[in-house]
């Protein structure tokens, strides 16, 4: 007999609400914060296309690449709305997105991606940016924020650019915070949490994580530096090759500025490559009504 009432809607499986924190800044500039997070199945087209229309705006540009690329050295660095689907959300992977509107623009988001390695649960930030506008008031680390699950044990990103790997430091090596606050990437690494970082840690397990990767390019990533290979005689520490030549210039300046004030300890940057930053966190008691996951970033700040 059929029911009498309407079948349920279906919601996220998030225990959190859609919309993290609405919170007022003592910067004029930012009035207004939303964070919303999202399971891939929520994702629609249009938030597709918007998220596309700002990594092209926003993102950086591509380098002088030695592999005879047809890509032009200086032209924007470009995804489509379909790549990011087949890329960043493929079907049958654990994956979010999260999103933040100021003042109802859009702002800034991230992807990330969960699997399983033994019995740990892996959370991978596959893609960080932030609107050129919007940067230095925190939004990354309020993204990353938003994704952490109280069931994750492992989290993990690649990018080429300092700030993004500050930014997770500081989102995953301590409490999660339920208010925002802002963060400048040029006084704030101070207090950071990447002088915690367990190189070790990432010597031992990075290769079987990274290639049990749902994501390609995580998976498909070279691990690179001294953590990895004690006969380098490079300055590199913590990094992979991707061959994914965006141009550094900007990413340097940042380094340079982190280093004024902390011994950076990833080590240098090379061209076609990117940061490698892990770290492994204490359970703080899984959700009752959220099961564990089954079955990497790049990120403009």
């Amino acid at each position: 007999m059929a029911s009498s009432h309407p079948p349920p809607k279906e919601v996220n499986f998030h225990t959190e609400p859609s919309v993290k924190y609405i919170e007022k800044s003592h910067r004029p500039t930012i009035a207004k914060r939303v964070f919303e997070t999202l399971n891939a199945r929520y994702v629609t087209e249009p938030m597709l296309t918007e998220a596309a229309d700002l990594f092209n705006g926003n993102y950086g540009i591509w380098g002088k690449d030695p592999t005879n690329s047809p890509r032009i050295q200086g032209s924007r660095v470009k995804l489509s709305r379909d790549r990011l689907r087949s890329e960043y959300l493929p079907e049958n992977v654990d994956c979010f997105y999260a999103k933040v509107t100021i003042e109802d623009h859009f702002a800034g988001n991230a992807f990330a991606c969960r699997w399983k390695v033994k019995d740990k649960i892996v959370c991978w930030i596959t893609q960080l940016v932030v609107h050129s506008n919007y940067r230095e008031h925190g939004l990354a680390f309020g993204l990353l924020n938003c994704l952490r699950r109280d069931d994750d044990n492992i989290y993990g990103i690649m990018s080429s650019h300092p700030a993004a790997c500050l930014a997770a430091a500081k989102a995953f090596s301590s409490k999660k915070n339920t208010t925002l606050f802002t963060m400048n990437f040029r006084t704030d690494h101070l207090s950071g949490g990447i002088n915690s970082i367990s190189t070790d840690f990432i010597r031992d397990n990075a290769e079987s994580i990274v290639k049990q990767s749902p994501i390609e390019y995580v998976r498909n990533a070279e691990l690179r530096g001294k953590l990895f290979d004690p006969d380098n005689t490079s300055d590199v520490i913590s990094s992979v090759c991707t061959n994914f030549f965006v141009d550094h210039a900007e990413p340097l300046e940042a380094l340079d500025w982190v280093r004024q004030g902390l011994d950076w300890p990833l080590g240098e940057l090379l061209e076609g490559h990117e940061f490698l930053y892990m770290i492994e966190t204490r359970l703080r008691g899984r959700s009752r009504s959220r099961p564990a996951s089954q079955p990497g970033v790049r990120g403009a700040f």
